[in-house]
């Protein structure tokens, strides 16, 4: 069994435990183990025939024995257990928003609901609408969920969300009513899918700022209007909720609905520890019913004795363990972006010209720029076989002959084939100012195969940068088989940069392995993959993903002058 495969059980079995109404901490244990499995630097199988499993944070002697089981027979009876307790269409209600799994919990031991099928009878004969907590218009709205769940994706990219979030919160921010807004939930967090986007406002007239947020003109449809919590759907079935909070409590109310869960709870405990009391409505001392005084999340972070985390970071990734030692990373920030090497023109698939793209470059304040376009074997993409190439070559040499505000770089985004060998011989490739190798097709090898041949590109002297290293499309397709902490060793072996490609189909390397390849002394390039002159604007999701990866400035290629970058090429 996989690391992921064993992650997946162990998450499987964290939310069983929250369904069946278990102590959250034990949830949260295995719900932890999952994360740990799936960004562990060594081979799973290896860890258990080496009885190490042990050296893995919060894998205790009972994950220890499951997590064995698992791998050395491919089966588990506890979750084989755990699974025929519950009817196997319980835990796809859970999908629906509003609710969670309390609310199952309730709704299966009173009206005996096990699936999407019992709970749409429910709703639409009024046994639901009768309970306690529940009503009509929740009835109405998990009638009208269960229909979207026919036509919209429960899951959005980042780049999809960021956008509607912002519109919307601008709209919220021009109300006379709000004091402060922002966005909150894992987009605030920085995850590549979220489910669902989340608003917070500070106000002493709710109402005034729920009418705002209800009348926006991005909002397709409204799912419910209270009086401190709205809910809407967007354009393209992204669902919005509006929370309005009393002032006093915006610190810890934009903390609380910001997270992650996880986050949370490891927050509410240190705060417990020292005698306190941590809700969304304020910290309190002792069983005082009057809130401490906070500004901002700064302020609550301070009072629990911990330097400010920055939001991407909140994961419960050992971010709470660095703040206490005011050891937190001085995170990437866009403005200190100075170029990007990955980037097409209408020599291959791009839509516009090398010219154009070097504009659009110098009016983002970029001072350098790096021409990637494909490399024969694309043919799909119309690659550059070596006489266009060179071609290229002198276009720019040329383009930087007239100074530009911004100065192009040649390179290419060179195929890697079966068995790792390049799609150009490096009689060419040392003709420029650096290569980015890719994989492109091929994508049914297994780990082993892939892994060698990604890594043998890699040791090519040439090769400056591994581009999209998983090949995945959220939301789209998986990433192939690969083996990411030996390409992540090899990456340290040979000097080679890793990408964190920004284009939002893509935000990989995913974040979760950016902390391990940090610490190996990997570097980092962000490149949005433009096939166009908007798409460089990938860039500033690029940088939010480098922080939630903990990434420094000096941890970032894009960083450096071209004065500096000439001298790491």
């Amino acid at each position: 069994m996989t690391k992921d495969q064993a992650a997946a059980a162990l998450r499987e079995i964290g939310t069983i435990l929250e369904l069946q109404g278990e102590n959250p901490f034990k949830c949260r244990a295995y719900l932890s183990a999952a994360r740990t499995l799936e960004t562990a630097p060594a081979d799973l199988a290896e860890l258990v025939r080496a009885n190490r499993l042990g050296e893995l944070p919060g894998i205790g002697e009972a994950l220890r024995e499951k997590i064995t089981t698992l791998v050395t027979t491919g089966k588990l009876p506890y979750l084989d257990q755990l699974r025929s307790s519950i009817p196997s269409g319980l835990l796809a209600l859970l999908d629906l928003p509003g609710l969670g799994p309390k609310k199952l919990r309730a709704l299966r031991e009173k009206l005996k609901i096990e699936s999407l099928q019992a709970l749409q009878k429910a709703c639409e004969d009024g046994r639901l609408a009768s309970l306690d907590g529940f009503g009509q218009k929740t009835a109405t709205n998990l009638l009208e969920a269960i229909a979207r769940r026919a036509t919209y994706s429960k899951l959005h990219r980042l780049g999809d969300a960021l956008p509607a979030a912002k519109i919307l919160l601008e709209h919220v921010k021009k109300c006379p009513a709000v004091q402060k807004a922002e966005i909150g939930g894992s987009l605030r967090r920085g995850k590549e899918i979220v489910k669902d986007l989340d608003l917070i406002a500070a106000s002493s007239r709710p109402k005034v700022v729920m009418q705002a947020f209800v009348s926006a003109p991005n909002v397709e449809k409204v799912i419910a209007h209270g009086e401190t919590k709205s809910s809407v759907l967007l354009a393209g079935g992204i669902p919005c909720d509006l929370r309005v909070i009393p002032p006093e409590a915006w610190a810890t109310a934009l903390a609380h609905f910001t997270g992650s869960k996880e986050h949370n709870i490891a927050l509410r405990q240190r705060a417990i520890d020292r005698g306190l009391h941590l809700s969304e409505w304020g910290l309190f001392k002792g069983k005082s019913k009057t809130p401490m005084k906070l500004r901002e999340e700064k302020d609550l972070h301070k009072a629990l004795g911990l330097s400010f985390i920055p939001p991407e970071l909140r994961e419960d990734s050992g971010e709470i363990v660095a703040a206490e030692k005011n050891d937190l990373p001085d995170l990437l920030t866009r403005d200190q972006i100075r170029g990007c090497l990955h980037n097409h023109t209408n020599a291959s698939d791009g839509q516009d010209t090398l010219a154009a793209m070097a504009q659009t470059a110098a009016d983002l304040g970029l001072e350098w720029l790096g021409i990637a376009d494909h490399s024969k074997s694309s043919f799909q993409a119309h690659g550059l076989d070596e006489k266009r190439l060179l071609a290229q070559l002198d276009e720019i040499r040329s383009l930087n002959s007239k100074k530009p505000r911004c100065t192009l770089l040649a390179g290419t985004e060179c195929d890697i084939l079966k068995g790792g060998k390049l799609d150009f011989p490096d009689s060419l490739l040392s003709e420029l100012d650096y290569v980015i190798a890719s994989v492109h097709a091929g994508f049914s090898s297994d780990e082993e195969e892939m892994t060698n041949r990604v890594i043998r590109a890699m040791e090519n002297e040439h090769v400056t940068c591994l581009g999209h290293p998983t090949g995945r499309l959220l939301l789209e397709r998986e990433s192939y088989a690969l083996n990411i902490p030996k390409i992540l060793d090899a990456a340290a072996a040979t000097g080679t940069w890793i990408e964190l490609n920004a284009n939002p189909w893509r935000l990989d390397l995913d974040w979760r392995w950016w902390h391990k390849a940090r610490d190996l002394g990997i570097l980092c390039c962000i490149n949005p993959d433009a096939h166009k002159t908007s798409h460089l604007r990938f860039l500033d999701i690029g940088v939010t993903l480098a922080r939630k990866g903990w990434l420094r400035a000096k941890d970032v290629v894009n960083t450096r002058t071209l004065a500096q970058l000439r001298k790491l090429l």
